[in-house]
């Protein structure tokens, strides 16, 4: 019996490494979108990534079926949903670099984007998951659909110079 457990461990230790293999960079990419960080800088997004794995990880041999990128997903969501509300409250808005595509949307709606446009999560299970009504969920991803398609732009600086009165 003994001898079974390292073997046991061992193939444990290769079935995660595989997953990891396939999964890390579109959950990475997917992190990287939620915290809206440059790719080639995004350390918040990566501690997310290791946070999930961890956690899979740990889940591994009670998954049973279950999809472990499932698995790593919900928990990426959820612990960003709840650090960036600890952190800046329900619409706060966290550090992002201006050069994300998705900079201009809150937390909530960079979630709700991600997950419903670049997982392609059904609206049903992105708002058990958030613990949101489905035409909420709905209503988020049209306006963030629309914020990112459409930014509001910017007027052009008025030139500062000498007023003159009106006479």
């Amino acid at each position: 019996m003994r001898d079974r457990q390292p073997a046991r461990g061992a193939h444990r230790a290769r079935e995660f490494e595989a997953f990891v293999a396939g999964a890390a960079g579109r959950l990475l990419h997917a992190a990287t979108l939620l915290t809206a960080e440059a790719p080639d800088a995004n350390p918040r997004a990566r501690r997310l990534l290791t946070l999930a794995l961890a956690h899979t990880y740990a889940r591994w041999d009670r998954l049973r079926g279950e999809d472990p990128y499932d698995c790593a997903r919900q928990y990426l969501a959820t612990r960003f949903a709840r650090s960036t509300w600890h952190q800046y409250g329900p619409f706060g808005r966290a550090r992002t670099d201006p050069r994300s595509p998705l900079a201009g949307l809150t937390p909530q709606d960079r979630l709700v984007l991600v997950l419903r446009l670049y997982e392609g999560v059904a609206e049903e299970q992105a708002a058990a998951l958030l613990g949101l009504p489905a035409e909420r969920v709905h209503t988020l991803c049209d306006r963030a659909t629309a914020t990112v398609l459409h930014p509001a732009r910017q007027t052009p600086p008025r030139p500062v110079g000498r007023r003159v009165a009106p006479s």
